[in-house]
């Protein structure tokens, strides 16, 4: 993967979760913020912020939340970023569920 196709495939990954973060919210305790290509997610209680963004020298997509480093490899065979056999938007979706102990679906 190129350093331009890295870019599509992250922006187009970080955009959907973005999406679907808007919708949980509206269901969940917390806030989502899509700015300069990064990606926050914020909650008010207990307090946190999860911060989603881009690596390019890496080409991977790294995820800090619950004061661990994630770091998401892009999976051809799936057409998605994913790590330990989770999806992007399954990792996000368990870290929040974990943050507000219920369960969140992406």
């Amino acid at each position: 993967m190129d350093d331009h196709q890295f870019r599509d495939c992250a922006d187009q990954a970080l955009g959907d979760l973005h999406r679907r973060l808007t919708a949980a919210a509206e269901h969940h305790d917390f806030e989502a913020d899509f700015n300069s290509g990064a990606l926050t997610i914020e909650f008010e209680a207990p307090p946190a912020k999860f911060v989603v963004s881009p690596n390019s020298p890496v080409k991977q997509i790294w995820v800090s939340a619950h004061l661990k480093s994630h770091k998401l490899d892009w999976d051809a065979a799936r057409g998605e970023f994913a790590t330990g056999g989770q999806t992007l938007a399954q990792l996000i979706g368990n870290a929040i569920g974990q943050q507000l102990g219920e369960e969140v679906k992406l």
